[in-house]
This record gives structure tokens, C-alpha cells and sequence, in this order.
């Protein structure tokens, strides 16, 4: 296809989303639905996935590649390595923890892993399918975040691991975990799907750890429809988890590149013959968890976006928290002091004196088109995948049980106006009201 022929078609492309566009309803407050999270396209976004139709580029290639080293200086670490979803990015990251490089610092079936018990399933998961023993510690309201003193009060000798996420966007306190876990000799995995660009103490979330990970689904900062990313320091490490994400395989060579060590087959590895092909000798027992150039072209785009993101979701939140400021039986969530969140949603628990229950308030909110989401799973322990699990809790759980039975959330992300948040605030003010 000429380029002329492909220009004009993405120029059609573009002028289809603004044509789309212009037609879309202006917001009417209880009719538009006012989603809780989702994704903010725009023409350039169209474009960057036609485009890569066009050139039919549908696997693994430079477009990721190109990705990922901008996502790493974004991030501020020295590599990320794409992955098809963030929950594979989690399994990933714990998975390559367990190679025989690491020595003695290795994670073994039966070592324990730190992580929290009001959290996502993948942040968790991945412990439990490399057959360590996941110790669960509770959070703190408000910043529904787990504390330095928790984490102490769970590390055992077989303690291997900490594995936890900055909810809703909120940093957990990093540096002082980060810290912790040096001095135990423990490693650190910061789960920061929800946090892409919030800060700790000056410094960016997904900085702290050995590893950290995000995820790209609709709902997060940055979308490629699905994917993840892996994102480390260590080259070490990095050179690890390349290996796992790629089948295991011990050759660098990207797809479709080859003998870039200039020695393809003077390799002798295992029990193989001298001279076996590097590009199938295989080191570590991995996965193929890569992503497509397809979906990493619409990350570049986004990527581009990402300042504007960020900010309209603070300036969401923060109106929110003004205009709800004082109204009685909902606790407000506050910043992990010394953070600077870029904010996931806005995440509301009724007191002990509320005169409703969560389910009133929500059936409310949702009769008005608003859109509602319970914090995650609430405490994992409750629910049946884990019932004949095997794991430890260290301390109560009795926060996780209250955001269990009286948290939810609803949206800030960059879809939402700022007649949406003022309708939102009002109604919830409204509800209060007629039940004070």
C-alpha cells in the first residue's frame, strides 16, 4: 500500500472520531451514565491503531520496544519489559523471583510473601501459584493502605517478600518499606496499576521496589486495551524477567532479530550439544506473556497524554473532596501524608453513626445513572477461592472487614467534568440529607 494511500486513509480515520465526536450528547445529569473508570480516546488514538492494521504489524516489534523505553524513563527506572495484562505483570514479576540465579535469596515453595488482605486478586495470586505462603496484613482506613509497623509485625524467618499496591492511587509509604525490606534482605514488588505517576517523598511510585508492575486495561492511567508492564532497577533482574516473559528462553534477541552476541551457535548450555542454536535454549521455565505492537502504538499515544491525565484526575478529586467535606456518616480518604496521588477514584466508607446502609446509598447513586465499584475484593480471606488456601495472617483484619461492609468508590479519571463531579456531590449531600 503507497503512503499516500495510507495517509489518506488515516486522515479519514481522524475525521470519523471527530465527526463521532461532535455527535456525542452533552452531559445530562440521571440520564448520561457517569462510569467509575474507562478510557479517554482521541483521534491520534484511532490513528495509531489503524495504522498498525494497515502495516499489519500484529505481534511483538519496535513499537513495543519504543514503548517500553519511554515508559522507563517516564517512570524514571532503567527498563520495563510489556506484558499482555497487568495481572500477568504481577505473575511475572513474583514468578521471576523464584529462578535459581537469585541463590539463596531465591523464593521457594512454602516461603512466605507479605501482601494485604484488602487488595485485588492479582496482587495476590501470583504467590500462591509459585507456592509461596501469602501473609496477610489489614490497612488503614481513609488511606486504605497497610503500615510500615504491620509489615515488621508479619516478617518471619521464612519472610522472602513484600508485595503490595498503592490503593486507588494512594502511595503506601514506600521509602520507609523500601527500607525495611533492605535491611531484611527482602524483596519489594510495588504494585502500582493505580498509581502511574503519583509520588512518594519526591519520588515517582514504581521507584522504590525490585520490581513493580502496571497494568494498561481501560480503567487505568494509560490504556492499550489490555497489557502490562514489568519495570525494574536491576539489570539483573530485568534480564530475568525477559527471559520468563519469553518462553524462558536464554538468547536477547528480540523476534525477528538474530545473533546480535555474534555467537548463535557456539553456545554450550545443560546437556546440549556444543553449538545448539542459542535462540532455542532455554534457561528458565517461563511463559509467553508479550504484548502486540498494535496495542503498544496506542500506549505511545496515550503516553503522550499522560501530564493531562494526571492532572485532571487530581483537580476531579480534589473538588470532590472539598464539596463532600463535613457531610455526616462518610469517611473521606485522605493522602498518605508526604504523597502526591494521581488519583484512581474517590473512595468513600460510612461511619459507625451513617443512618443508611452501603446498599441504600449505592441503589441510590445507581437510580441516578452514577456509577459505583466496592474497594476491590474487600478482605480476600471472605471469599471462596481461598477458603482451602494456605496462608497467615499476622494481626487482625478488622479494617478489611469494615471496607468489606461499608466501603465504595466511585470515578475521578479524566472522562468525568466537572459538572459530573458537582452532580455527583450533590446528589450524595441529598441522599445524606434525607436520612440525617
Amino acid at each position: 500500500m503507497a503512503d499516500t494511500d495510507v495517509q489518506s486513509i488515516l486522515e479519514q480515520t481522524r475525521k470519523l472520531h471527530r465527526d463521532r465526536d461532535a455527535s456525542a450528547q452533552e452531559f445530562r445529569p440521571g440520564v448520561t451514565p457517569i462510569l467509575p473508570s474507562g478510557a479517554v480516546l482521541d483521534e491520534d488514538d484511532r490513528a495509531a491503531l489503524v495504522e498498525q492494521a494497515l502495516e499489519m504489524k500484529i505481534a511483538s516489534g519496535a513499537k513495543a520496544l519504543l514503548f517500553e523505553r519511554r515508559f522507563a524513563k517516564t517512570i524514571g527506572v532503567r527498563k520495563a519489559h510489556l506484558t499482555n495484562s497487568g495481572s500477568s505483570a504481577n505473575l511475572l514479576a513474583l514468578a521471576s523471583l523464584t529462578v535459581p540465579e537469585l541463590e539463596d535469596r531465591r523464593l521457594r515453595p512454602g516461603d512466605e510473601v507479605i501482601t494485604v488482605a484488602a487488595s485485588f486478586p492479582t496482587t495476590v495470586n501470583p504467590i500462591l501459584q509459585c507456592g509461596a505462603v501469602p501473609v496477610f496484613v489489614d490497612v488503614d482506613l481513609a488511606t486504605y493502605n497497610t503500615t510500615l509497623e504491620r509489615i515488621e509485625q508479619a516478617i518471619t524467618p521464612r519472610t522472602r517478600a513484600v508485595m503490595i499496591a498503592h490503593t486507588m492511587g494512594n502511595p503506601f509509604p514506600a521509602a520507609e518499606i523500601a527500607e525495611l525490606c533492605a535491611e531484611r534482605d527482602l524483596f519489594l514488588i510495588e504494585d502500582n496499576c493505580d498509581a502511574v505517576a503519583s509520588t512518594y517523598k519526591g519520588k515517582t511510585t514504581g521507584t522504590f521496589g525490585d520490581y513493580s508492575t502496571v497494568s494498561f486495561y481501560p480503567a487505568h492511567h494509560l490504556t492499550m486495551g489490555e497489557g502490562g508492564c514489568v519495570l525494574s532497577n536491576t539489570l539483573e533482574l530485568a534480564r530475568i524477567t525477559e527471559s520468563m516473559r519469553d518462553w524462558g528462553r536464554d538468547c536477547w534477541c528480540e523476534p525477528g532479530e538474530d545473533n546480535k552476541c555474534l555467537k548463535r551457535y557456539s553456545y554450550q548450555m545443560g546437556d546440549l550439544p556444543h553449538g545448539y542454536d542459542h535462540k532455542y535454549i532455554f534457561s528458565h521455565v517461563g511463559y509467553n506473556l508479550k504484548s502486540t505492537d498494535i496495542q503498544a502504538a496506542l500506549g505511545l499515544t496515550q503516553l503522550a497524554k499522560l501530564d493531562d491525565f494526571v492532572a485532571a484526575r487530581k483537580r476531579n478529586w480534589r473538588r470532590m473532596r472539598e464539596r463532600l467535606e463535613g457531610v455526616p456518616g462518610l469517611l473521606l480518604p485522605e493522602a498518605t501524608p508526604g504523597s502526591d496521588p494521581s488519583w484512581f477514584g474517590f473512595v468513600i466508607t460510612l461511619t459507625d453513626e451513617a443512618k443508611f446502609a452501603r446498599g441504600e446509598l449505592i441503589q441510590f447513586l445507581n437510580d441516578r445513572r452514577i456509577g459505583t465499584r466496592l474497594l476491590f475484593a474487600g478482605n480476600l480471606l471472605r471469599h471462596p477461592a481461598y477458603k482451602n488456601e494456605n496462608y497467615r495472617v499476622s494481626g487482625e483484619l478488622t479494617n478489611s472487614d469494615i471496607i468489606t461492609e461499608r466501603t465504595f468508590w466511585i470515578g475521578v479519571y479524566p472522562g468525568i467534568t466537572t459538572e459530573m463531579i458537582d452532580y455527583m456531590t450533590d446528589s450524595l449531600r441529598e441522599f445524606v440529607a434525607k436520612h440525617d
